[in-house]
């Protein structure tokens, strides 16, 4: 009885593979849905009933169902580089010149998140993340839930390839629509989210978000082959979805018209691309021309320039942000742009709005900065509309209705009243946030309900909330309340340096109070503090230090801390010092390190009596530099300073 178990569950498996195959790579399908949710679903059965004779690469999980604690570490056996970029067909010409060859392969550049697959005897074994191209993450369940990833190939020898995870712009758009609707934080792109579906602890939360992707090389394989094209064929025949429109061209006039012919169609297609990879097709060729150590001399990516529309300005509207700076934002007809679609951009401040005359009903040229962020470049004068004004800033805050006023020599409009309700949820997003006071679970829908409720008017209400209170609120149950006002608990003990911070003082960012709390380490020092005294600190100038004791000289900061204190928040600082090695010493970190995050290396630097910097300069003693380290390396070795590598960093800590 077993044995015909076991036979029904492998043809079963055979059975859906070879649909899936057809439904999602052949785009041909040869069953009904009905038919194959049939076969899935017995299959499914069987390994309830029948665990023992389960499958590792069963498609059953395609659905996901593994939750992981954490990612393990991968160490890749063919680094995972990366491409020199080439940003016009000049440099694009250069390279062909300088690699000559029979012919070239001329390939969509996916906009997605790079992926390793090996096989061993037909049979999926591990995939991973690119990482820093050395190490990456095993993600190999969440990659078993891509229904174009085949779990089982007809090849028995060892392969290991190359791909691009992407999410369908269909999908993006979906997936984002539902996040909206539910309070959540929107993904900018489907890069974004790819890259975020692609990375949960949980596969079913992957499964849902309905990812895809393209293999475009083949990293290691016992077959050998003359050419990048014949492997690409190769990998089609085990049912791989290859990277698509894919040409074999030989001259330089071939390949820009190819270029270009891919860029007019770019928004017609159904995933995001940000530009366009040139390689020499011929393997042999390849190893003549070898890398430069950190990117091959045989191939180059063609960058396309950030994508430009046009679209009518609808009206000009304004955020209060935290701090009570006013920011104007522009209200567009929507328009698709890189791969979304967009109806606001941002206008930085009034000054950029009155140097390009920009009005409510102007045609205007949007972009993306960074294919990211949605952005105005000028307008079209000749579109203009009759009867147009020029643009003012409100005088009254569009909030709270108080007066706005500006600094001279600022950009910046503010709003004087530091009740303001849009700078209360702003504010108390900003205290709970995890590089301040950390309180998980507090997140903006939960802290908008204890708003309107009337339980929480300032960051100190955080500490007087009752269980009660909580689980009174919509969807907030006693466990969840509990845990809630566990974790506010928890945060009393941050410290005088993450409370500061907390705080939102205007420029006060994390060195800064890390520097002030070092310096005067208990907060009652702060409201007898002069400007003398605070300019003393790195860091600290004129403005700041203004800042500081405006900030510590209203009223409402007084009762702001006397009730943090009587809550029982720690208001004193105490040094994590171990020993001051790097005493008067200055690092500055870029790249990225192996095993290590930079948050990690700041640490240890700043227990062991160091300083951080955000740029180097001729103070910098050393340059802790990782893998694609850029202009900070290069400037450090032009001064002449001492530059380390994270072996070297962790010697000098023994």
């Amino acid at each position: 009885m077993s044995k015909y178990i076991e036979k029904e569950m492998r043809d079963l498996e055979k059975s859906i593979e070879y649909h899936s195959k057809k439904y999602y790579i052949e785009d041909s399908p040869e069953i009904s849905d009905f038919e194959y949710d049939e076969m899935f679903y017995r299959l499914k059965t069987l390994e309830e009933q029948y665990p023992e004779f389960a499958s590792a690469n069963s498609p059953t999980k395609r659905v996901g169902g593994a939750v992981l604690d954490k990612f393990e570490k991968v160490t890749h056996d063919v680094r995972m580089g990366s491409l020199r970029d080439v940003f016009n067909f000049e440099e694009l010409v250069d390279f062909i010149d300088k690699t000559p060859a029979d012919n070239y392969s001329v390939e969509c550049k996916i906009d997605g998140l790079s992926v390793s697959l090996i096989y061993d005897n037909g049979e999926f074994l591990l995939g991973s993340t690119r990482g820093d191209g050395n190490i990456g993450e095993n993600v190999t369940e969440n990659l078993k839930t891509i229904p174009t990833i085949p779990l089982k190939i007809d090849y028995n020898g060892h392969l290991e390839v190359r791909g691009e995870v992407f999410m369908p712009k269909e999908n993006f758009e979906v997936l984002n629509e539902k996040r909206s609707k539910n309070g959540e934080q929107l993904f900018a792109n489907p890069r974004n989210a790819a890259a975020g579906s692609l990375r949960q602890l949980d596969s079913r939360i992957t499964a849902e978000r309905k990812l895809d992707i393209f293999i475009f090389n083949i990293q290691s394989c016992d077959k050998i082959f003359q050419t990048h094209s014949e492997g690409l064929e190769f990998l089609k025949s085990l049912g791989f979805k290859v990277i698509p429109d894919f040409s074999i061209l030989k001259t330089p006039n071939q390949i820009i018209e190819k270029i270009n012919q891919i860029g007019q169609n770019r928004t017609n297609l159904s995933f995001d691309i940000d530009g366009v990879v040139i390689k020499v097709n011929n393997i042999k060729k390849r190893e003549e021309y070898g890398d430069t150590g950190t990117v091959p001399k045989w191939a180059v990516a063609y960058k396309f320039p950030p994508e430009e529309k046009e679209t009518e300005l609808l009206d000009i509207c304004v955020n209060v942000g935290r701090t009570g700076v006013i920011t104007p934002y522009a209200v567009l007809s929507p328009v698709r742009l890189a791969g979304t679609t967009v109806s606001r951009a941002t206008l930085h401040n009034y000054d950029f709005i009155a140097e390009r005359d920009i009005r409510i009903g102007d045609t205007v040229i949007v972009r993306k900065a960074g294919d990211i962020i949605p952005e105005i470049l000028k307008i079209n004068e000749k579109k203009r509309k009759a009867g147009s004004v020029k643009y003012k800033m409100p005088d009254k805050c569009p909030s709270c209705g108080e007066p706005v006023y500006r600094e001279a020599d600022e950009a910046a409009f503010y709003c004087t009243n530091s009740s303001c309700p849009a700078q209360l949820l702003r504010n108390l997003s900003h205290f709970v946030s995890r590089n301040a006071m950390n309180i998980d679970g507090l997140g903006e829908a939960l802290l908008t309900l204890m708003i309107d409720a009337g339980i929480i008017s300032t960051p100190a209400d955080l500490y007087y909330l009752k269980t009660e209170q909580l689980s009174s609120l919509e969807r907030m149950g006693e466990k969840s309340a509990t845990n809630i006002i566990s974790a506010i608990s928890q945060s009393k003990n941050r410290g005088l340096d993450r409370l500061l911070f907390a705080l939102g003082i205007r420029q006060i960012g994390e060195k800064a109070s890390k520097a002030l709390a070092a310096a005067f380490n208990d907060i009652e020092i702060f409201f007898t503090l002069g400007v003398e005294e605070l300019c003393k600190i790195e860091d600290i100038g004129q403005i700041t230090a203004e800042n500081i004791i405006n900030y510590f000289s209203h009223p409402q900061t007084r009762k702001l801390i006397d009730l943090l204190k009587a809550a029982g928040v720690k208001t004193i600082y105490d040094s994590n010092i171990v020993d001051r090695r790097f005493d008067g010493k200055i690092f500055v970190l870029t790249g990225t390190l192996p095993t290590m995050k930079r948050s990690e290396a700041e640490t240890l630097i700043e227990k062991y009596g160091g300083k951080n910097s955000n740029s180097v300069s001729k103070k910098t003693n050393f340059v802790l530099a990782g893998a694609d380290a850029g202009r900070k390396l290069a400037k450090a070795r032009s001064l002449g300073i001492t530059v380390i590598d994270e072996n070297t960093f962790l010697e000098m800590l023994k």
